[in-house]
């Protein structure tokens, strides 16, 4: 459980909404190593996990595509809680025409996340992983297939990894939120049931002082959302914007 992990605590993806909001949840006396693309942005980051009581930050350079870095950055930094939260949304309508772009949001959302939750799960003996699945890979749409279909195939990742962890002292915590209200999708217009970055952090807290790998739906009535988004038929469901 939360209370018994004292180790360090990795956050991949330094200026996550997300992963700061859940970095200083649960930093009090640990030390903290924030990776990410620009350090010198971290600085922020930094002075809000020592003043919610982290003994130590470290920012470090991490380039989630760099993946023959990954092993190294965990093997160096030996935390007991991993948070995955690097990510891009990327441009729907630009990724329809450029294939660069499209596969570099699979690189991204995808190839790099199974990259580094292999090896953290390979190098880590005991402690906590958590990552971030969406709503938006529960069903592909028209309006964001190309980042859904990364959420999808990295969701049925974490089922699988989640399974092969069982009665192991790692545990896998897989986050399924709605539309975040974040830096990530400013200028966007919010979602039924939208949560912001407190919120998801709040539920990924609550999961972990329970025991046992598990996914959660942030929040918790969306999964009802979901079953019924399987239902809609086809021809319905092409026609829906987002």
């Amino acid at each position: 459980m939360i209370s018994d992990n004292t180790g360090p605590i990795l956050l991949l993806g330094g200026t996550s909404d997300i992963g700061v909001e859940l970095a200083l949840r649960i930093c009090k006396g640990r030390d903290v190593i924030l990776a990410a693309r620009r350090p010198s942005a971290l600085g922020v980051v930094e002075k809000q996990l020592l003043q919610a009581g982290a003994s130590k930050v470290t920012c470090r350079h991490f380039e989630a595509t760099d993946l023959a870095s990954h092993r190294s950055i965990v093997r160096e930094t030996q935390p007991t809680t991993a948070i995955v939260a690097f990510g891009i949304l990327g441009d729907q309508a630009r990724a329809e025409h450029d294939e660069s772009h499209a596969v570099e949001i699979a690189t991204i959302d995808y190839t790099a996340q199974i990259s580094m939750l292999t090896v953290l799960a390979d190098e880590m003996s005991y402690g906590d992983i958590v990552a971030f699945s969406s709503i938006a890979g529960w069903r592909g749409r028209r309006a964001n297939y190309v980042y859904g279909s990364t959420k999808a195939g990295l969701d049925a990742f974490c089922q699988g990894l989640a399974d092969k962890l069982h009665g192991t002292q790692l545990r896998l915590i897989t986050a399924r939120p709605g539309f975040v209200v974040g830096s990530m999708t400013k200028g966007m217009k919010p979602a039924i049931m939208s949560v912001t970055p407190d919120t998801v952090a709040d539920h990924v807290v609550a999961a972990l002082e329970r025991k046992g790998s598990r996914t959660i739906w942030i929040p918790r009535r969306l999964q009802l959302l979901a079953f019924i988004m399987r239902l809609v038929p086809r021809p319905i469901w092409r026609k829906m914007p987002r």
